[in-house]
């Protein structure tokens, strides 16, 4: 298992579970909730006793750090079993507040990564897991890059994935995320 080549900054993390008991087939992004260079991201992830991680984080201005190797599960969504599944990435506000603003430079940095993973992992297809159809959501910020989902699709197919963004329900989500994993062949989900 590799890490992306779109990494420009590390800094492991010793909040994290070796080896991960699980291949890769999920994405989970979130949004850090304020404007952190991937260095400062990493400072938060360092004190064994944060008990945080996640596999990536993106600045605002649209550099990649690699906190946890994909080889081995963050503590990034609260959930272990999402977490053994999924990529974990943490990505910046460039606005602190109201709508949670992320910048157009890390949205983009963001696709490339998501792209990276899909294709090192042999992820072809996905699915888009809305976290604001989960009651156990509401009245969380809603996460920034939802509203460019179709976007990250075009450019993840663009790529010769082949997306698939429907909406599921999953009342396990606890927190405000997107989560985005394989369908498998015949699978079908409301929309």
């Amino acid at each position: 298992m590799s890490n992306s080549k779109l990494v420009n900054y590390m800094q492991l993390s010793p909040n994290c579970s070796k080896p991960r008991n699980h291949v890769i087939d999920k994405l989970t992004i979130h949004h850090m909730a304020g404007n952190l260079t991937v260095e400062q991201c990493g400072s938060v992830f360092a004190p064994a006793n944060r008990q945080a991680s996640a596999n990536y984080g993106i600045g605002t201005d649209g550099r990649v750090g690699l906190y946890v190797d994909e080889a081995n599960r963050s503590w990034c969504s609260s959930n272990a079993a999402n977490d053994n599944r999924a990529v974990t990435i943490e990505v910046a506000n460039d606005e602190v507040g109201g709508d949670w603003h992320v910048s157009d430079t890390s949205l983009s940095k963001l696709i490339d990564l998501c792209v990276d993973i899909c294709q090192r992992n042999s992820i072809s297809r996905i699915n888009y897991i809305n976290p604001a159809t989960s009651p156990c959501t509401s009245g969380l910020p809603r996460l920034p890059v939802q509203g460019h989902i179709w976007r990250v699709s075009s450019r993840i197919s663009q790529s010769r994935l082949t997306p698939d963004w429907r909406v599921r329900y999953n009342p396990r989500l606890r927190s405000s995320r997107l989560v985005m994993c394989p369908i498998a062949s015949g699978s079908s989900f409301p929309t």
